[in-house]
């Protein structure tokens, strides 16, 4: 299923927040060896997941809940977002071993979201 009819149907702040990370992610798997990315929708979120073995899904989304972010998910059982919070620190809102919460109004931080998404493309890959 098609990841555009769920941007579409966001608020524009928040459609181009995440329509960024989307293209973060994209160069990230082309950077990472980890391209095509299989894009559809799970749980009715994008989600963006490389070849099987290489690494995790990446989900994206924002809820009317709390409407001034965005979130990047990846599986709770990986130690990513641990590895994250120890790496970029005070970057980010974390929530558990889920999600990095990214608030809308500011800039994205490119660099650090683009290390983010290497690592989880590539966290199979880099265990073994």
């Amino acid at each position: 299923m098609s990841v555009e009819p769920y941007f579409a149907s966001l608020p524009q702040d928040a459609r181009i927040h995440l329509e960024n990370l989307r293209d973060i992610i994209r160069a990230a798997a082309e950077a990472s060896n980890t391209a095509p990315l299989e894009e559809n929708l799970k749980w009715g979120q994008p989600s963006f997941a490389p070849p099987k073995r290489a690494g995790t899904p990446i989900r994206l989304s924002w809820s009317q809940k709390t409407p001034d972010r965005v979130d990047l998910l990846v599986h709770c059982q990986t130690t990513l977002v641990d590895a994250w919070r120890h790496r970029f620190g005070e970057l980010f809102e974390y929530s558990g071993t889920r999600a990095v919460h990214i608030p809308l109004g500011t800039p994205l931080p490119e660099e650090a979201l683009h290390i983010m998404a290497v690592m989880a493309l590539t966290y199979h890959r880099r265990k073994s």
